[in-house]
């Protein structure tokens, strides 16, 4: 399970989270919804150990989070990916998409043909790997950073508004691989997104309201 509990999160006097808790179970598709500026990615980062709250705790499979970014525990930090919504802005301009795909292998020590087979699986051909950001289209670099995601195999995979600039057939496609993975490795999905209709066809039927989010579950 990835839990936040308590979690509050402030920048400078602003506080856009204050006590927010969720869980993540593995297996499962949890979807959060909001409207903008609820809070949402901020929490998708603490989530991610990537941005560490003024109070509250977060933990992975019963462990607590006590470090974050690059000094959270490898194994901590390997567990949990996110997939922005802006890819642009989360990858480095000078790599190709092959790049993109590996450098999380690369970092880990991991080897490295398992980024073609992701590639492939995402409907990046090989003449789009040799590329960079700039020259490919927005679904394209999308397609290569939820490869990149995948690459360690993660327990849990955190998608803020992931589709929100793509066209429906990449969404769809993307969607279709993340459940595919979801199925085949039990990992725990977050899908963040303010379009409702896109997480009751994810997620599945039911909802429970809290404050300001829609939570869905899906086994």
């Amino acid at each position: 399970m990835l839990r936040a509990d308590g979690v509050t999160v402030s920048y400078d006097r602003h506080r856009v989270l204050d006590r927010v808790s969720v869980d993540v179970p593995p297996g499962v598709v949890t979807g959060l919804a909001g409207p903008s500026g609820c809070g949402k990615s901020s929490l998708a980062r603490v989530l991610a150990l990537l941005l560490r709250p003024a109070a509250g705790r977060v933990s992975v499979d019963g462990t607590d989070v006590r470090r974050w970014r690059h000094r959270a525990a490898p194994a901590l930090r390997t567990s949990v990916a996110l997939i922005f919504q802006q890819p642009r802005l989360a990858v480095d301009p000078r790599f190709t998409l092959l790049d993109v795909i590996t450098e999380p292998l690369r970092v880990a020590r991991r080897p490295l043909d398992r980024a073609e087979r992701l590639a492939e699986e995402m409907g990046l051909t090989p003449d789009l790997l040799v590329r960079r950001p700039h020259e490919v289209s927005d679904g394209q670099l999308q397609r290569a950073c939820v490869a990149r995601a995948l690459a360690l195999r993660p327990r849990y995979v955190i998608c803020d508004e992931m589709t929100t600039m793509l066209d429906a057939s990449t969404q769809a496609h993307l969607v279709a691989r993340l459940e595919d993975y979801r199925r085949e490795s039990g990992a725990g999905v977050l899908a963040i997104s303010h379009d409702t209709e896109l997480l009751d066809r994810w997620c599945g039927t039911g909802s429970s309201i809290r404050h300001v989010e829609r939570l869905w579950t899906r086994t």
